[in-house]
Protein backbone atom coordinates (compact mmCIF):
# COMPACT_ATOMS: atom_id res chain seq x y z
CA UNK A 1 0.00 0.00 0.00
CA UNK A 2 1.37 3.38 -1.16
CA UNK A 3 1.58 6.08 1.85
CA UNK A 4 1.34 9.54 0.84
CA UNK A 5 4.45 11.65 1.19
CA UNK A 6 3.62 15.35 2.71
CA UNK A 7 7.12 16.96 1.96
CA UNK A 8 8.22 19.10 5.22
CA UNK A 9 7.49 23.00 5.50
CA UNK A 10 9.65 24.82 4.78
CA UNK A 11 11.74 27.48 7.32
CA UNK A 12 10.09 29.91 5.47
CA UNK A 13 6.51 28.53 5.48
CA UNK A 14 6.95 28.16 9.65
CA UNK A 15 8.06 31.24 10.21
CA UNK A 16 4.99 32.80 8.22
CA UNK A 17 2.61 31.02 10.40
CA UNK A 18 4.59 31.96 13.45
CA UNK A 19 3.64 35.91 12.75
CA UNK A 20 1.13 35.37 10.52
CA UNK A 21 -1.37 33.13 11.35
CA UNK A 22 -4.75 35.03 12.98
CA UNK A 23 -4.97 32.28 16.10
CA UNK A 24 -3.64 33.36 19.34
CA UNK A 25 -0.02 35.05 20.49
CA UNK A 26 2.80 32.97 19.39
CA UNK A 27 6.27 32.93 21.55
CA UNK A 28 9.95 31.32 20.03
CA UNK A 29 13.60 31.20 21.06
CA UNK A 30 15.66 32.58 18.37
CA UNK A 31 19.28 33.92 18.14
CA UNK A 32 21.51 36.45 16.38
CA UNK A 33 25.27 36.43 15.91
CA UNK A 34 26.54 39.52 16.70
CA UNK A 35 29.96 40.71 15.31
CA UNK A 36 29.48 43.96 16.98
CA UNK A 37 29.34 42.02 20.36
CA UNK A 38 31.33 39.19 19.11
CA UNK A 39 29.12 36.39 20.42
CA UNK A 40 25.65 35.00 20.01
CA UNK A 41 22.74 37.04 21.37
CA UNK A 42 19.52 35.15 22.24
CA UNK A 43 16.20 35.73 21.63
CA UNK A 44 13.14 35.06 23.40
CA UNK A 45 9.87 36.90 20.40
CA UNK A 46 6.57 37.26 21.11
CA UNK A 47 3.54 38.43 18.33
CA UNK A 48 -0.26 38.98 18.01
CA UNK A 49 -1.59 37.81 14.91
CA UNK A 50 -0.13 39.45 12.10
CA UNK A 51 -2.15 42.56 10.46
CA UNK A 52 -3.31 42.06 7.09
CA UNK A 53 -1.70 45.28 6.05
CA UNK A 54 2.17 44.57 7.46
CA UNK A 55 3.07 48.45 7.54
CA UNK A 56 0.43 48.22 10.47
CA UNK A 57 2.74 46.12 12.79
CA UNK A 58 4.68 48.10 15.36
CA UNK A 59 8.15 46.53 16.89
CA UNK A 60 9.31 46.75 20.70
CA UNK A 61 12.84 46.45 21.56
CA UNK A 62 13.00 44.97 25.03
CA UNK A 63 16.43 44.77 26.80
CA UNK A 64 17.24 42.04 29.83
CA UNK A 65 14.77 39.63 27.57
CA UNK A 66 15.85 36.94 29.59
CA UNK A 67 13.16 38.57 32.49
CA UNK A 68 10.19 38.35 30.46
CA UNK A 69 8.47 35.38 31.98
CA UNK A 70 9.01 37.60 35.44
CA UNK A 71 7.87 40.92 33.39
CA UNK A 72 4.36 38.56 32.71
CA UNK A 73 4.90 40.22 28.93
CA UNK A 74 3.18 37.11 26.91
CA UNK A 75 0.39 37.32 29.00
CA UNK A 76 0.30 41.00 29.27
CA UNK A 77 0.61 41.37 25.45
CA UNK A 78 -1.87 38.76 24.92
CA UNK A 79 -4.96 40.20 27.33
CA UNK A 80 -4.44 44.07 26.24
CA UNK A 81 -4.36 42.72 22.14
CA UNK A 82 -7.77 40.84 22.95
CA UNK A 83 -9.52 43.16 24.27
CA UNK A 84 -8.48 45.22 21.19
CA UNK A 85 -6.22 48.13 23.60
CA UNK A 86 -3.18 47.55 21.40
CA UNK A 87 -2.12 47.34 18.07
CA UNK A 88 -0.44 44.80 16.55
CA UNK A 89 2.58 44.27 18.03
CA UNK A 90 6.28 42.10 17.75
CA UNK A 91 8.38 41.79 20.72
CA UNK A 92 12.12 41.41 20.84
CA UNK A 93 13.48 40.59 24.19
CA UNK A 94 17.52 40.66 24.07
CA UNK A 95 18.87 38.30 26.28
CA UNK A 96 21.57 40.12 28.65
CA UNK A 97 25.35 39.21 28.26
CA UNK A 98 27.44 41.10 30.71
CA UNK A 99 24.95 43.71 31.20
CA UNK A 100 27.55 45.58 33.47
CA UNK A 101 29.98 45.59 30.46
CA UNK A 102 27.00 45.99 27.39
CA UNK A 103 24.28 48.71 29.56
CA UNK A 104 25.06 51.89 29.82
CA UNK A 105 26.38 55.17 27.53
CA UNK A 106 27.51 54.57 24.65
CA UNK A 107 31.23 55.76 24.71
CA UNK A 108 30.94 57.11 28.62
CA UNK A 109 32.05 54.14 31.00
CA UNK A 110 31.41 55.06 34.43
CA UNK A 111 33.92 55.56 37.32
CA UNK A 112 34.47 51.91 37.92
CA UNK A 113 34.68 51.36 33.77
CA UNK A 114 31.26 49.46 33.44
CA UNK A 115 29.46 50.55 30.79
CA UNK A 116 32.24 50.23 28.61
CA UNK A 117 30.95 48.04 25.88
CA UNK A 118 27.60 49.76 25.49
CA UNK A 119 28.75 51.50 22.21
CA UNK A 120 29.24 47.97 20.49
CA UNK A 121 26.08 46.97 22.19
CA UNK A 122 24.68 50.11 20.58
CA UNK A 123 25.89 49.59 16.99
CA UNK A 124 24.18 45.51 17.47
CA UNK A 125 20.53 47.09 17.97
CA UNK A 126 21.08 49.85 15.28
CA UNK A 127 22.93 47.71 12.47
CA UNK A 128 22.35 44.43 13.05
CA UNK A 129 18.80 43.55 15.42
CA UNK A 130 16.65 46.31 14.05
CA UNK A 131 17.29 44.80 10.40
CA UNK A 132 16.99 41.37 11.30
CA UNK A 133 13.32 42.06 13.08
CA UNK A 134 12.81 43.43 9.77
CA UNK A 135 13.35 40.49 8.10
CA UNK A 136 11.79 38.29 10.80
CA UNK A 137 8.51 39.77 10.37
CA UNK A 138 8.74 40.18 6.32
CA UNK A 139 8.26 43.83 6.52
CA UNK A 140 9.87 46.87 4.70
CA UNK A 141 9.24 49.27 7.63
CA UNK A 142 7.29 49.57 10.91
CA UNK A 143 4.22 51.16 11.91
CA UNK A 144 6.33 52.17 14.99
CA UNK A 145 9.42 51.29 17.03
CA UNK A 146 9.68 50.93 20.51
CA UNK A 147 12.92 50.58 22.87
CA UNK A 148 12.22 49.69 27.07
CA UNK A 149 14.42 48.49 30.14
CA UNK A 150 14.35 48.33 33.52
CA UNK A 151 17.30 49.77 35.74
CA UNK A 152 20.63 49.55 33.68
CA UNK A 153 18.57 48.04 30.80
CA UNK A 154 16.33 51.34 31.12
CA UNK A 155 19.15 53.52 30.70
CA UNK A 156 20.67 51.53 27.94
CA UNK A 157 17.11 51.62 26.02
CA UNK A 158 17.02 55.83 26.84
CA UNK A 159 20.64 55.83 25.12
CA UNK A 160 19.82 53.93 22.19
CA UNK A 161 16.79 55.28 21.55
CA UNK A 162 18.51 59.73 21.73
CA UNK A 163 20.89 57.83 19.36
CA UNK A 164 18.65 56.43 16.91
CA UNK A 165 15.86 58.42 16.87
CA UNK A 166 15.37 58.15 12.80
CA UNK A 167 14.32 54.86 13.70
CA UNK A 168 13.28 54.76 17.34
CA UNK A 169 9.79 56.42 17.90
CA UNK A 170 9.21 56.12 22.12
CA UNK A 171 11.42 54.67 24.94
CA UNK A 172 10.07 53.14 27.92
CA UNK A 173 12.14 53.08 30.80
CA UNK A 174 11.29 51.42 34.51
CA UNK A 175 13.26 52.56 37.19
CA UNK A 176 15.99 53.89 34.71
CA UNK A 177 20.00 53.67 36.47
CA UNK A 178 20.11 57.64 35.63
CA UNK A 179 22.29 57.85 38.26
CA UNK A 180 25.29 56.56 36.06
CA UNK A 181 28.05 58.63 36.98
CA UNK A 182 32.14 59.43 35.61
CA UNK A 183 33.07 59.86 39.74
CA UNK A 184 32.25 58.53 42.85
CA UNK A 185 29.82 60.44 44.65
CA UNK A 186 31.96 59.93 47.77
CA UNK A 187 34.00 62.09 45.97
CA UNK A 188 34.73 65.29 47.84
CA UNK A 189 34.34 67.51 44.45
CA UNK A 190 31.05 65.19 43.05
CA UNK A 191 28.61 67.25 41.11
CA UNK A 192 25.00 65.95 39.95
CA UNK A 193 24.77 68.20 37.88
CA UNK A 194 28.80 67.75 36.38
CA UNK A 195 29.06 63.84 37.53
CA UNK A 196 26.04 62.17 35.95
CA UNK A 197 26.70 60.61 32.75
CA UNK A 198 23.46 60.52 31.08
CA UNK A 199 22.63 64.41 32.20
CA UNK A 200 25.81 65.88 31.13
CA UNK A 201 25.54 63.92 27.47
CA UNK A 202 22.13 65.57 26.71
CA UNK A 203 22.64 68.84 28.08
CA UNK A 204 25.37 69.00 25.84
CA UNK A 205 23.50 67.12 23.48
CA UNK A 206 23.10 69.47 20.31
CA UNK A 207 20.42 66.71 18.41
CA UNK A 208 17.01 67.22 18.67
CA UNK A 209 15.43 63.70 18.52
CA UNK A 210 11.73 63.66 17.57
CA UNK A 211 11.26 60.92 20.40
CA UNK A 212 8.24 60.32 23.03
CA UNK A 213 9.30 59.15 26.69
CA UNK A 214 7.59 57.24 28.98
CA UNK A 215 9.10 56.99 32.89
CA UNK A 216 8.15 55.18 35.86
CA UNK A 217 9.66 54.93 39.61
CA UNK A 218 8.55 53.25 42.96
CA UNK A 219 8.41 55.34 46.04
CA UNK A 220 9.91 52.40 47.78
CA UNK A 221 12.78 51.32 45.48
CA UNK A 222 15.95 52.40 47.62
CA UNK A 223 16.63 55.05 50.28
CA UNK A 224 19.51 56.69 48.47
CA UNK A 225 19.18 60.52 48.67
CA UNK A 226 22.05 62.52 47.87
CA UNK A 227 20.68 65.66 48.21
CA UNK A 228 18.51 65.00 51.12
CA UNK A 229 15.55 66.90 49.48
CA UNK A 230 13.23 63.76 51.21
CA UNK A 231 13.22 62.03 47.74
CA UNK A 232 15.11 59.08 46.91
CA UNK A 233 17.74 59.58 44.30
CA UNK A 234 15.88 57.03 41.09
CA UNK A 235 12.75 59.39 41.28
CA UNK A 236 15.10 62.84 41.59
CA UNK A 237 17.22 61.31 38.72
CA UNK A 238 14.50 60.63 36.93
CA UNK A 239 12.76 64.12 37.19
CA UNK A 240 16.07 65.82 36.34
CA UNK A 241 16.37 64.30 33.72
CA UNK A 242 12.78 64.81 31.86
CA UNK A 243 13.17 68.31 33.14
CA UNK A 244 16.25 68.70 30.72
CA UNK A 245 14.60 67.50 28.32
CA UNK A 246 11.90 69.67 28.20
CA UNK A 247 13.99 72.53 28.86
CA UNK A 248 15.16 71.57 25.24
CA UNK A 249 12.34 71.81 23.47
CA UNK A 250 12.69 68.62 21.45
CA UNK A 251 9.49 67.50 22.19
CA UNK A 252 5.72 68.60 22.69
CA UNK A 253 5.21 68.48 27.27
CA UNK A 254 2.43 66.35 26.68
CA UNK A 255 5.23 63.73 24.85
CA UNK A 256 6.70 63.10 28.19
CA UNK A 257 5.13 60.98 30.46
CA UNK A 258 6.08 60.45 34.26
CA UNK A 259 4.31 58.00 36.27
CA UNK A 260 4.87 56.98 39.83
CA UNK A 261 3.84 54.32 42.27
CA UNK A 262 4.56 55.38 46.38
CA UNK A 263 4.72 51.54 47.34
CA UNK A 264 6.49 50.71 43.92
CA UNK A 265 10.02 48.70 44.46
CA UNK A 266 12.87 47.97 41.98
CA UNK A 267 12.01 44.59 41.03
CA UNK A 268 9.62 43.02 38.29
CA UNK A 269 6.53 42.63 40.23
CA UNK A 270 6.35 46.62 40.62
CA UNK A 271 7.20 46.65 36.66
CA UNK A 272 4.83 44.44 35.55
CA UNK A 273 1.86 46.31 37.07
CA UNK A 274 3.25 49.43 34.77
CA UNK A 275 3.37 47.12 31.54
CA UNK A 276 0.54 47.10 30.59
CA UNK A 277 0.07 51.44 31.16
CA UNK A 278 2.77 51.64 29.43
CA UNK A 279 2.31 49.39 26.33
CA UNK A 280 -1.29 51.08 25.97
CA UNK A 281 0.54 54.46 25.66
CA UNK A 282 3.17 52.97 23.09
CA UNK A 283 0.67 50.79 21.28
CA UNK A 284 -2.80 52.12 22.08
CA UNK A 285 -5.38 52.34 19.58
Amino acid sequence: MLKKYFPPLSLALLFFCGFGCKSKIKQQEDEIYSRHLQRHVKLTIINTPMPDEKTELNLLLLNDGQEMPQFRVREIVDSLYRKKLIRPLLVVGIHAGDRTKEYGVAGYPDFMNRGDKAAYYDKFINDELYFFAKKKATVRKFNSVVIAGCSLGGLSAFDIAWNHAEKIDKVGVFSGSFWWRDKDDKAADYSDDKNRIIITKIRSSKKKPSLKYWFFTGGKEEDGDRDKDGIIDVTDDTKDLAALIKSKNVCLPEDIVFTEDANGKHDYVSWSKQLPAFLISAFGK
